[in-house]
């Protein structure tokens, strides 16, 4: 799959370039306040949900596909990873042997094959939810200039999904990242694996687009929610 070994050649470079992931983790990590003792990181990649809580945890479950990523991933002894996919059904199987406070997701549930399935699944677990996924105004104006359709969902289809299975807080984050050059900005597109092994220009159509992009920032959008202990989901979030 081309988006897994993206993420994997990028797993040592990914901490040092994914500027706005971190500050959208912050953002769902400060809303938790009942501090849960047994978290499952759902796209765990390289630990980062795991090294920003500050509360003790008895134990920590960390999925992610990406083998790069797991073998950067903190290991302790309250640890347990898991290198599956979430878009597999087998994945949430396995994770339904385990018992979660809360089930968090940062910059990953963007990349679902079936986003509905994916969260179907998630709300099966009957954990509490932290997620943030990207919308397809995350880079908007680089593919109009490009001519290229949106690579991700919108912004209401995903606020949709999310509401059809889970009560919860919904917020919509937006950020600009600038750059000194756009071919900087190219330079960290890829390194972050935002771009997510989808190169779909050749030469001359990538010249013309660092020539003619007329921004000196790239655009980023975010849906966050974060659902309360003892929320009481839509009817359809519980059905099998």
């Amino acid at each position: 799959m081309k988006i897994q070994r993206e993420f994997s050649q990028n797993a040592k470079a990914y901490n040092q370039v994914n500027v706005i992931q971190k500050r959208v983790l912050e953002e769902l990590i400060v809303r938790i306040d009942e501090k849960p003792a047994h978290i499952l990181d759902i796209g765990c990649g390289r630990g980062g949900v795991y090294q920003a809580i500050d509360w003790e945890l008895s134990h920590f479950v960390g999925m992610d596909f990406a083998q790069g990523m797991i073998a950067l991933h903190p290991k302790g002894k309250n640890i347990t990873l898991l290198m599956k996919d979430f878009n597999e059904e087998s994945s949430f199987e396995t994770l339904s042997n385990y018992r979660f406070d809360r089930i968090i997701s940062s910059s990953a549930l963007q990349w679902a094959k079936d986003l509905d399935a994916t969260l179907g699944n998630i709300a099966r677990l009957g954990a509490p939810v932290s997620l943030s996924v990207f919308t397809s105004n995350t880079f908007k104006t680089l593919y109009e200039t490009a001519g290229l359709p949106p690579l991700l969902r919108s912004r209401e289809e995903v606020i949709a999904l999310l509401q059809k299975y889970f009560d919860a807080d919904i917020e919509l984050l937006q950020y600009t990242l600038a750059f000194p050059s756009v071919r900087e900005m190219f330079r960290y597109m890829k390194k972050s694996g935002v771009g997510a092994g989808r190169n779909v220009l050749g030469y001359k159509e990538m010249k013309r687009l660092i020539e003619s992009y007329p921004l000196d920032h790239l655009e980023y959008e975010i849906v966050l929610i974060h659902e309360r202990t003892g929320s009481k989901r839509p009817e359809k979030s519980t059905m099998l």
